[in-house]
């Protein structure tokens, strides 16, 4: 097995990649909703992103999450015959619950029109087909993870990513009459392209590599057999996989909630599902971008630098200092970046969506919604940073007691987004996660507040911009408001210009006045930059 320097090495490298992965699928699912949006309706988005996606990535959690994880967990290569063994039950528990699953799509849930929508049957079909398809892949995919392959899944993803959204874009533009089948051929290309490069390469592997330090020494050696004087199976692992399973359900349910509720409770039509969807994929870009990797980098940071399970006093004075520093300075930033989005995206939410769909995201409910997603994203930028730095603070008693809050915050968003939609549509689903961020914020503060109870530090105030910062913000949301209202956005591409213009000079003040009146942000980056360049010379 590898050393342990080496694993460390690749798991940093793997994140990295991983985080490539998800910034290139957000961007290129970006590109493609724009491109596609001219060709097909809102119902067709609402029904083959939620309803068919929810089936077919619900098929695949079930089935292989609890698998993979404990695979991976100690994997030796004296019981690798034994991992490839279990891996494989994938197949009969994934051929169970898609059976079941694609009854329910079909026969206990809202069917969309068939006039309006056709081939919905052969959609529930080819999904759940897709994800049983891809559960052949499992063995390698293990297999790779353990052995550090850590490109092969990037550029494999990669690949297959490309190839479905060539053959949607080729397919939408040629023969647009197809509908539904149009994806379900463009899932199946994504099936085809993931599953025969992975076999591809470790066939190639195997074959032309004789190395002793790798466990299948021939193709069939992918494949389940009977060890001679073996259990078949390691039962430890067996137990894993079943505590993963467990767990792993109720998290499926939690991250999943949200299209759980539109599919199961019908609380949106199928139109609304599509524009919500698409709204959630744009306004998360920011999220991915900017605030998720901010939000890693600081745990990482602040695990290094503070002991668990000790308020400020009795750490380090070294390290509490620099550590109080840094969460005040990332605190400023992502609140100041996450009000920036919230107070010119509230202006030119109708503008953008008008550009990126045209009339069918501009003209009905997707300006509000974006404009309320604006002030979720201010939400996760904080609450991200707070949380961060809580669970590298809390001790392992501190983490248990969490966890259950969690499931209680999970509880309350649940509930109330099924209660809030029924009252004011797809913007409740947003204003619930508005709620579900608000009661996580308040615990990470009062959490911070007294980690930092009797000394002299105060990183909370990071929260607060300066004076001169709020009130450029209140004028600049005002002047681009005024500027909406008054020029656009269907009186010519003149006027939209203007409105761009306007708010492109409100911008340019705000960040100078963020530069001048932010001093102990802007000499934290300053120092740090300097430090940087310092340290880069002496290794040099």
């Amino acid at each position: 097995m590898p050393s342990s320097g080496k694993v460390l090495a690749s798991a940093a490298r793997s994140a990295s990649y991983n985080m490539i992965l998800q910034v290139m699928f957000r961007m290129v699912t970006f590109l493609l909703n724009a491109f596609i949006l001219r060709y097909i309706s809102k119902e067709m988005v609402g029904v083959v992103n939620v309803r068919l996606t929810l089936l077919y990535s619900t098929i695949l959690f079930i089935a292989r999450e609890a698998f993979r994880r404990a695979c991976l967990s100690s994997p030796n290569k004296n019981q690798w015959a034994q991992t490839i063994n279990l891996i494989w039950c994938t197949i009969p528990v994934g051929f169970f619950f898609a059976t079941i699953l694609s009854f329910v799509w079909m026969f206990l849930l809202e069917r969309p029109d068939d006039a309006v929508l056709p081939n919905y049957d052969i959609g529930v079909l080819i999904f759940g087909l897709s994800a049983l398809l891809e559960l052949l892949v499992e063995p390698l995919w293990v297999l790779g993870q353990a052995l550090l392959f850590v490109r092969l899944k990037v550029i494999i993803e990669g690949f297959a990513i490309a190839g479905r959204c060539i053959m949607t874009v080729i397919l939408v533009q040629k023969y647009p009459d197809l509908g539904i089948v149009i994806f379900c051929i463009a899932q199946l290309c994504f099936t085809f392209i993931y599953v025969s490069l992975y076999y591809a390469f470790f066939t190639y592997y195997i074959i032309k590599n004789k190395d002793d330090n790798f466990p299948l020494k021939s193709v069939r050696d992918i494949f389940p057999r009977i060890i001679p004087g073996a259990y078949w199976a390691d039962f430890s692992t067996v137990i894993l996989v079943w505590s993963f399973f467990k767990q792993g359900f109720l998290k499926q349910i939690l991250t999943e909630g949200e299209r759980y509720m539109m599919t199961i409770f019908d609380v949106l039509n199928f139109g609304d599902q599509g524009i919500y969807d698409i709204i959630n994929n744009l306004g998360s870009l920011a999220a991915r971008f900017i605030f998720l990797p901010i939000e890693e980098s600081g745990y990482l940071f602040f695990a290094q630098t503070v002991q668990r399970g000790k308020i400020a006093k009795k750490q380090p004075k070294e390290s509490i200092d620099l550590a109080s520093k840094a969460l005040e300075a990332l605190l400023k930033f992502v609140v100041l970046v996450g009000a920036t989005i919230l107070v010119f995206g509230y202006a030119y939410s109708y503008l953008l969506l008008d550009m990126y769909g045209g009339t069918l995201l501009s003209s009905g409910t997707g300006p509000t919604l974006l404009r309320f997603y604006c002030m979720y994203v201010l939400m996760i930028a904080v609450n991200g940073t707070t949380e961060c730095f809580v669970f590298a603070a809390m001790s392992q008693g501190e983490v248990d007691r969490y966890n259950h809050k969690m499931l209680g915050f999970s509880v309350v968003f649940l509930t109330s987004s099924y209660f809030l939609t029924k009252s004011v549509g797809s913007v409740g689903f947003i204003l619930a996660n508005c709620l579900n961020m608000l009661a996580r914020i308040i615990h990470s503060i009062y959490f911070i507040s007294n980690f930092y109870k009797g000394s002299r530090y105060s990183p909370l105030s990071g929260l607060v911009p300066t004076p001169p910062v709020l009130v450029v913000f209140t004028v600049s949301g005002l002047i681009t408001i005024f500027s909406e209202i008054t020029f656009c956005c269907n009186q010519g591409i003149f006027y939209r210009f203007l409105h761009v213009v306007i708010g492109a000079v409100c911008l340019l003040i705000t960040l100078i006045t963020i530069f001048l009146s932010e001093k102990k942000l802007i000499s934290f980056v300053i120092d740090q930059w300097k430090e940087r360049r310092t340290d880069e010379d002496k290794k040099k």
